[in-house]
């Protein structure tokens, strides 16, 4: 099947894919004048006393604003945001499918900081959650620390948090399989984007500590030139145990395919075809690979099985093990719009990667975590973080 052209058949044939329906019918005119002009003037006194019953009394109370600055999106990087706009879509109506939640995509034609938290600021009053999608690092790092010190409603990106958690789902699952324990695990992520550095962070979480970050041009580690505030970030938990220069006492700047061998844990989205047979040899037994590419990821996963690679995951559909954050982000806002929790904590996020690995009772090399259209992990992540 030609993927790409049955693509563009689909989205040109739902171009109006999400509209706005009404749950009350207008047929006399009583129904206008309690619904609209004068009586809708009750629930807005009643919210003017109370703010908080704008959630009783509106859509406020069911409502995420799916936001993008289109920066960094992924596989195809800085697009214009028009571009954006198709998954912004899906997302959306991925909320509504899974979980019965009003979204909107919103793309914000600005990628300026000040500006975004602005927008987003002025905005909020109409939502009950704002997640925000593919927003460069490190400015997505401040814009969502800004945000959720300055409004009162949650707020949470995408590519951080919920890809983190499906991750180490994905690791747990792996660690049963090839008989290692996460104390010993050795791992090396590449490419610090947003999603890697809550991926490290998480994994920090859950003890595993032998971590290597390699970014495009060598390993990340204290006090190297060209760190950005993100790259800051993780220098201070990863590459702890660098090999220093015996004349400048400094690391060692290693390539990425230095830094790959006898490492048992390769993640990385960046670039397709950029992992190659040789560096998984290199790796350590029973190697574990996420290529996340998309849509061709940095090695096929035939080819790693030829590299004796144990366990791939992709996040294409078409493969075995796809790392999907559908798996958790509408169940988990499902929970939260229910029971108005203000924020998803650490504890939430590692407390649902288990539940979400144990519900896969006997996982195999190609049968890791759930399918992305199993709807039963809504009970299970609702469980995880209640």
């Amino acid at each position: 099947m030609d993927y790409f052209t049955e693509s563009l058949k689909l989205h040109k044939k739902l171009a109006w894919k999400i509209n706005t329906t009404s749950k009350y019918k207008l047929e006399t005119k009583d129904d206008l004048s309690l619904a609209y002009t004068p009586w809708v003037a009750a629930p807005c006194k009643e919210i003017a006393k109370d703010k908080l019953k704008v959630y009783d009394y509106t859509i406020k109370k069911n409502t995420v604003a799916v936001i993008s600055d289109w920066s960094a999106v992924l596989w195809l990087g800085n697009i214009w945001p028009e571009a954006w706009l198709p998954v912004m879509e899906w997302k959306c109506i991925l909320f509504k499918e899974f979980a019965w939640i009003n979204a909107f995509p919103i793309v914000l034609d600005t990628q300026n900081t000040e500006e975004i938290i602005k927008t987003i600021k002025n905005i909020a009053p109409t939502f009950w959650w704002i997640n925000l999608e593919d927003i460069s690092a490190p400015r997505c790092f401040e814009i969502e620390d800004r945000l959720k010190k300055e409004l009162n409603i949650p707020v949470f990106h995408d590519d951080q948090h919920w890809t983190a958690i499906v991750a180490l789902a994905w690791i747990i699952n792996s660690l049963k399989i090839i008989w290692k324990k996460k104390e010993n695990l050795k791992v090396i992520i590449n490419w610090v984007w947003a999603a890697w550095v809550a991926i490290a962070k998480l994994l920090k979480l859950y003890w595993i500590e032998d971590i290597i970050m390699v970014d495009r041009i060598w390993t990340i580690y204290k006090w190297r030139d060209w760190l950005n505030t993100s790259k800051e970030i993780v220098s201070n938990f990863t590459n702890t145990a660098c090999i220093l220069d015996p004349e400048s006492q400094k690391c060692i700047k290693w390539w990425l395919k230095d830094s790959v061998v006898w490492r048992d844990l390769f993640i990385w989205v960046s670039a397709p075809w950029v992992l190659t047979k040789e560096m998984v040899k290199s790796m350590s037994t029973d190697p574990i690979i996420f290529a996340m590419a998309n849509p061709t990821p940095e090695i096929m996963p035939n080819e790693a099985k030829k590299a004796w690679a144990r366990i791939i995951a992709t996040w294409r559909s078409d493969f075995p093990n796809q790392l999907n954050n559908v798996l958790v982000f509408p169940w988990i806002f499902a929970w939260a719009l229910k029971n108005r929790v203000p924020k998803i904590t650490d504890k939430m996020k590692l407390s649902a990667a288990k539940f979400l690995a144990d519900y896969v009772k006997n996982p195999t090399e190609d049968n890791i975590i759930p399918s992305p259209l199993d709807k039963n992990v809504a009970k299970i992540i609702a469980e995880a973080i209640k």
